[in-house]
């Protein structure tokens, strides 16, 4: 362990499925420290169990961050040493640890990261798209806007992106990323190291369709290609409805006396989507 007057904390990955992806590393620390902060004890108290560790543990989760954090930056500033572990993968992607870490580097305690399994990593090297730049966006805001304004923002780039989604929403998703960036190639990662471990990888039409005639189940991960070159983009008169939705892309062009069919056809071809999914959104548009 390291660390004088001040303890430490160790930013632990655990597995995110299989349970021999554990480090030697993070189980020494894990067995080591005076203890152990889990984003769910049930979960953690598990895997502890399995490897025979009986390290004493307490919750730091989204709901009591603020007050559980100064209490466990308090035990590091007296010498305590303190494992941070979310319920699978690195503790502050997507989960609970960012603002820990930010407040014991401010208060000068060492910050140590005992690294591992990763969803977005894994998800991304068996994707078959390209690794050399891309960026990870994690979940897309639930508000309908925030969450337009944020695929308005990616659609630009030119790097692969990286997605994690429930199952409930997994659909949604995956139609509104048809709708956004066109289509693109994609990959879909479910259960990653788990026994029912499938990548399903295809044109993001391909994926809706797919998931649109089973019902997703476990944990997902999606990447997707990033846009073309600038050289290879349309000019800014052509795209200029890339700002929009598609639902009312049809509508604008309906309002300029063309009619709905028509409308349709030619919204799908400038979007490179097919007709039926053009269609399917103008219909969900009138619903709401």
């Amino acid at each position: 362990m390291t660390g004088d007057t001040k303890g430490t904390l160790y930013i632990c990955a655990t597995p995110i499925g299989n349970l021999e992806d554990i480090t030697l590393r993070v189980l020494r620390i894990l067995q080591e420290v005076d203890l152990i902060a889990a984003e769910d004890t049930r979960h953690t108290r598990k895997l502890l169990s399995h490897f025979q560790i009986h390290t004493p543990l307490t919750s730091y989760h989204q709901h009591n961050y603020k007050k559980k954090g100064k209490e466990l930056l308090r035990l590091v500033s007296t010498g305590k040493n303190i494992a941070l572990v979310s319920d699978a993968g690195m503790p502050c992607i997507s989960d609970p640890g960012v603002e820990l870490v930010a407040e014991a580097v401010e208060n000068g305690c060492a910050v140590v990261a005992a690294p591992g399994p990763s969803a977005a990593v894994t998800a991304l090297v068996v994707s078959g798209l390209p690794t050399d730049t891309y960026v990870f966006v994690g979940f897309l805001p639930v508000a309908k806007k925030a969450r337009r304004e944020k695929l308005k923002e990616l659609a630009r780039g030119q790097w692969t992106m990286i997605f994690y989604e429930s199952p409930h929403r997994v659909k949604k998703t995956l139609a509104i990323l048809l709708e956004t960036f066109g289509n693109r190639p994609a990959a879909v990662v479910r259960e990653l190291t788990k026994l029912h471990e499938e990548v399903a990888r295809g044109s993001l039409e391909d994926l809706v369709e797919r998931f649109n005639k089973v019902e997703p189940k476990g944990e997902f991960t999606l990447v997707v290609a990033g846009g073309a070159s600038p050289r290879e983009r349309p000019t800014e008169q052509e795209a200029s409805w890339r700002h929009i939705g598609a639902a009312l892309h049809v509508s604008i062009l309906e309002s300029e006396g063309m009619e709905r069919k028509n409308a349709i056809q030619e919204v799908a071809r400038l979007r490179s989507l097919p007709k039926r999914v053009v269609y399917r959104l103008v219909l969900d548009d009138k619903k709401h």
